[in-house]
């Protein structure tokens, strides 16, 4: 089984939910660090940090994000499970998104400190 380095990211993040049909906000794209935005026939969602999104926009706020050390090739199979299945076992929901050469997971702030303990249980490294 893949044992993974992963790197807690500093700031905090909002998942936001928004017209499908409307722009990109400015404000997503605001900072240097990881954001993700993908596009449905029923919503544009957005992880963006959370700091940069308005009051009124409809967002889960509080996550945190780590991540997993790549590159990893697209034949490699099953990177996310050595990681969710432990979290799973302990009721540790996570949003897993996938970019070309890495892997991040959201993990909800509060759960954060016990994920990393059982992460680093099931023999991965977390760098902070």
């Amino acid at each position: 089984m893949l044992k993974h380095t992963l790197t807690l990211l500093p700031q905090k993040y909002a998942v936001c939910r928004l017209d499908p049909n409307g722009p990109i906000p400015y404000w997503a794209l605001l900072g240097d660090n990881f954001v993700s935005l993908t596009r449905t026939n029923s919503e544009l969602s957005i992880a963006c940090l959370q700091e940069n999104v308005p009051e009124d926009v409809q967002a889960e706020r509080g996550w945190r994000c780590a991540k997993v050390e790549g590159p990893f090739d697209f034949s490699v199979s099953g990177v996310h499970m050595p990681l969710a299945v432990p979290l799973a076992e302990v009721k540790i929901s996570i949003l897993a998104i996938a970019t070309y050469e890495t892997d991040h997971l959201l993990i909800k702030e509060e759960d954060v400190e016990r994920a990393i303990q059982v992460l680093e249980a099931a023999g991965h490294r977390f760098r902070r």
